[in-house]
């Protein structure tokens, strides 16, 4: 089929937040807004998201220009609070007019190059007019989208919504299908490309080469190309990592997603280098207690590793992060666990959602031992506990993502950043420079031969 990336837009989306929306409810709207802001190219000169909640009144939960990343869009979506009084559709379209599509909130000029659409989410009949206000949007250039929920009046979806309305308007029976909507609007903002690696379309891990019709896979400068032709091997080449899973196994995570967990450590062990001599792997499961599911150093190579990844069983329990990264620093990464003395240490912590423990404590002495700490944090993980236990800087320590189908993305990026730098005094970084070295002087005395 064609091939796609998301045209620049500035996108607002208008939900409907009144008392009619029950907070289950408002729950599944953010996970709609999530899953289509995961879909996007997000950037300053790429696609900008704001997001108006409405009722009675009209709350700005965030701008144009306030998100530039999607980690950061997905938190502040994880934060909205449903409003719970009436329905004001045309109060709030009106808003987006002034307000929400103005240079000063980050709206760019009017341009082909740059759509404007407003998603509008509602699921009652508005307590007041949205005729001519909607059709003011659209006269200035804002393409406008109608979803409608459960009570809604489709007469009033139909007044809201651009032309052709059969592609601007929807409808759903209750909030627990809203999801499904979700992939036609990622096809909504797609345009054709021929240009694999620009359209994102494809598995490399690091690098895109393109090609006529195709790409081929490459590895920056110290990785290695793996025989899959899409992975890269950090940490070879002789360089040495002890490498720490400790993996939320509480309830919450539920069955299924634990199984996307267990893929996630195990794309990451397929980027490393295991060996005794080079990346050691651990794994720590922890919900209301603490598990060591294998010490570091147990298994050699990665298929092993894999399999008692695969054999892992789901506690099922609470959700004890303080717990585990105190048996983290104390027991996992010592010497009768299989660490290594002067080798490096990094910890990977995985969780979705907030720790019944205090962390604090636990996680500056994790990072004062100078392990290299990352945290990974979906759904319901609490941003201040994940950047509490990322090592600095946190940006680069810490990563986010609403849905649990979308760690493999994260498990792509993570090996690249803890790749320890091989040690200049090393014999093979001596013997390549003594080889370059060689090289240049019998170069310049063929020259002076000759």
């Amino acid at each position: 089929g064609a091939l796609c990336r998301t045209r620049p837009t500035d996108l607002v989306f208008i939900i409907d937040s009144s008392r009619s929306v029950r907070p289950h409810e408002f729950e599944k709207v953010k996970v709609f807004l999530s899953q289509v802001i995961e879909s996007l190219d997000v950037g300053p000169n790429a696609t900008r998201v704001g997001v108006i909640n409405y009722a009675s009144t009209v709350k700005n939960e965030f701008s144009l220009k306030t998100h530039w990343t999607k980690a950061s869009l997905l938190q502040a979506v994880r934060k909205i609070k449903p409003l719970s009084t009436g329905t004001m559709t045309g109060l709030a379209i009106q808003f987006a007019i002034n307000r929400a599509f103005s240079d000063s909130e980050g709206a760019r000029v009017r341009s082909p190059g740059i759509n404007k659409t407003a998603i509008i989410v509602t699921d009652g009949r508005p307590q007041d007019g949205v005729k001519d206000v909607s059709t003011r949007a659209r006269t200035l250039g804002i393409e406008l989208f109608a979803i409608g929920v459960g009570r809604v009046d489709m007469n009033t979806l139909r007044q809201m919504a651009s032309k052709p309305l059969d592609e601007h308007v929807d409808y759903v029976e209750s909030y627990s299908v809203i999801e499904k909507l979700a992939k036609k609007f990622q096809e909504a903002f797609c345009e054709n490309v021929s240009d694999l690696c620009v359209s994102g379309d494809h598995d490399c891990q690091q690098i895109c080469v393109s090609t006529d019709r195709s790409y081929t896979c490459a590895c920056k400068e110290g990785f290695t190309l793996n025989n899959d032709g899409k992975t890269c091997s950090v940490c070879s080449g002789g360089s040495a990592i002890d490498l720490v899973f400790l993996i939320d196994g509480s309830k919450s995570v539920r069955p299924e997603n634990f199984e996307l967990v267990k893929k996630f450590i195990n794309q990451i062990v397929d980027s490393l280098d295991v060996s005794d001599k080079n990346a050691r792997v651990g794994l720590v499961q922890y919900s209301s207690s603490v598990r060591q599911e294998f010490p570091l150093g147990q298994y050699s190579n990665k298929k092993d590793i894999k399999a008692a990844v695969k054999r892992m069983s789901y506690m099922e329990k609470g959700t004890m992060t303080g717990l585990a990264l105190r048996h983290l620093t104390e027991k996992s990464f010592a010497p009768s666990s299989g660490a290594r003395p002067g080798i490096p240490k990094v910890g990977i912590v995985f969780t979705d959602g907030r720790s019944q423990d205090y962390i604090s404590d636990a996680a500056k002495k994790a990072k004062d031992s100078g392990f290299e700490m990352f945290a990974v944090g979906v759904g319901n993980a609490v941003e201040d506990e994940l950047r509490e236990i990322a090592t600095e800087p946190v940006s680069s320590h810490y990563f986010y993502t609403a849905d649990f189908r979308a760690i493999n993305k994260i498990a792509k990026e993570l090996p690249t950043k803890f790749c320890p730098e091989e040690d200049p005094c090393e014999c093979k970084a001596i013997v390549n420079f003594q080889t370059k070295v060689e090289d240049l002087i019998n170069s310049l005395t063929r020259k002076h031969i000759l």
